[in-house]
């Protein structure tokens, strides 16, 4: 069965972006962006809400033609346009560039998805992430923690009243200073044993 993984770029002190929806303090060199590419390559599809999918689809469908592109910026366009593609969103008619609208986070229609044929499915968003989370539907975490404080904005995990225990199963440190953790869902404890 294929696995729900959060990917996302958070800050030293948990941010996904700042108050006015900054994300300028992302360290991305050519060697995270090839990282990055590599990832999203292996994926069989990409799950995001509107506003991150509408934030790629206004910049990634044309990256390639612009001049100013690095390579991986132009290999990962052409990755991004391929890609299958889910965005959820109650207001969203259509989508462009691959993409399946879906109106609501369905654990029937989410479990039916993750049982279909192909790679992992990469999922990003931090509402939407809190939402698949709230549902028991992440399987692991890439979280790639950049080296800035920026002091507020927007959480990556929102506050919540469950605990969901996790397994270090890797990571890695770039030569920017990002460092990536990826964390698996720990198996539940036999009956009766506590963790």
């Amino acid at each position: 069965m294929r696995k729900i993984i959060l990917m996302m770029s958070v800050s030293l002190d948990g941010y996904i972006e700042g108050p006015d929806r900054q994300i300028d303090w992302h360290v991305v060199d050519d060697e995270l962006h090839y990282h990055f590419n590599e990832q999203v390559e292996e994926l069989g599809g990409l799950l995001s809400g509107r506003v991150t999918h509408e934030l790629m689809a206004d910049f990634w469908p044309t990256a390639d033609a612009d001049p100013s592109s690095t390579g991986p910026m132009a290999e990962f366009a052409r990755i991004w346009r391929d890609k299958p593609k889910i965005v959820f969103s109650r207001t969203l008619e259509r989508a462009d560039w691959n993409t399946t609208v879906m109106r609501d986070v369905s654990v029937e229609e989410i479990t039916a998805l993750k049982a279909q044929p192909g790679g992992d499915l990469g999922l990003s968003g931090a509402d939407l992430a809190a939402d698949f989370m709230r549902q028991d539907l992440v399987d692991e975490y890439r979280v790639y923690v950049h080296p800035v404080l920026i002091g507020r904005g927007k959480p990556l995990f929102a506050a919540s009243d469950g605990r969901t225990g996790l397994r270090l199963i890797g990571t890695h440190a770039f030569g920017n200073g990002v460092v990536l953790l990826h964390y698996q869902r720990a198996e539940a404890p036999p009956d009766g044993a506590t963790v």
